[in-house]
């Protein structure tokens, strides 16, 4: 064989052998592919700047996120009828969802805190006074140090994730009494904001110049008191698929836990990455210290 043929032959056999490597180590395209994620309105803002920064750098996939509230998004999920159910809670605290269906992807942390109209004239209260209001034992803003002014209850509605941790957590249990509800975080905050003596609850992300957020017991709901748990206010936010993701799902959720999505939109938008956590919180709101980030 001469010296030609054979370097010839050895480029042949080195780029046979880099096309066989490109193939089996090229990035999956998922162009094409859409998914759909449901439920926490909580939760929504983080996977919508997620999904469209996704999007943008993956063109030809689609994500579309909705809200409805963690029961809508946990019963959507089971039911096979999405691919992703946002939920604040842990599967099984949900009633009527069976949690060995689903597979759990924690991504966030968030804090809930009450807020109120601004011309309430109250930015602390103790939980004891928190209970008594959204009880009806409390009904006058006055009897807590502020304006002589009618206390408006706003509920997020049954089956909301943030409705159940801010009774579990906020109210020690108790529960509301029957209220004006409303299916979006964000509508709870506008209605508040306009509404002469209103006090509700909110994600921390929520939480704008518009309305005024509550301290409870001169404690601050800020990110600091959330990873010691001194705001004891706060809940995982999930992303749960029925079984193991494949595909755009898998790619997506793994997309939100990387540290490109941890280190920079996670803490831009108002929460808290779980490895800043200094504590972990089981289903059962049993709580051990761990040592965070």
């Amino acid at each position: 064989m001469s010296k030609k043929r054979w370097v010839q032959g050895l480029v042949l056999v080195i780029l046979m052998a880099l096309g066989i490597y490109a193939y089996q180590t090229r990035e999956v395209s998922h162009a094409g592919e859409s998914i759909t994620a449901v439920g926490s309105t909580a939760l929504q803002p983080l996977v919508e700047a997620a999904g469209e920064q996704y999007t943008g750098e993956h063109l030809g996939t689609f994500i579309n996120v909705q809200g409805g509230g963690t029961g809508t998004g946990l019963s959507q999920i089971q039911e096979g009828a999405v691919q992703i159910g946002n939920s604040d809670l842990f599967a099984g605290e949900q009633k009527g969802i069976n949690a060995r269906q689903l597979v759990d992807h924690r991504v966030a942390v968030v804090g809930i805190t009450p807020i109120v109209n601004k011309k309430v004239g109250v930015k602390n209260l103790s939980t004891n006074q928190l209970i008594k209001i959204f009880t009806g034992q409390i009904t006058n803003w006055k009897e807590v140090g502020g304006a002589d002014q009618s206390i408006v209850l706003i509920n997020r509605a049954q089956g909301s994730g943030t409705r159940a941790t801010f009774e579990q957590f906020g109210l020690a249990n108790h529960r509301s009494k029957t209220a004006q509800e409303q299916d979006s975080s964000g509508m709870v905050r506008s209605i508040v904001a306009t509404t002469p003596g209103a006090i509700s609850y909110v994600a921390f992300s929520y939480v704008n110049k518009t309305v005024q957020a509550l301290s409870l017991n001169h404690v601050a709901p800020t990110e600091v008191n959330v990873t010691t748990n001194d705001w004891r206010i706060w809940s995982y936010e999930h992303l749960y698929t029925k079984g193991h993701p494949t595909g755009l799902t898998k790619a997506f959720i793994t997309y939100v836990q990387s540290p490109a999505i941890q280190n920079t939109l996670v803490r831009q938008l108002g929460y808290l990455s779980p490895d800043q956590m200094l504590v972990e919180r089981d289903a059962n709101g049993h709580i051990t210290k761990t040592g965070g980030a």
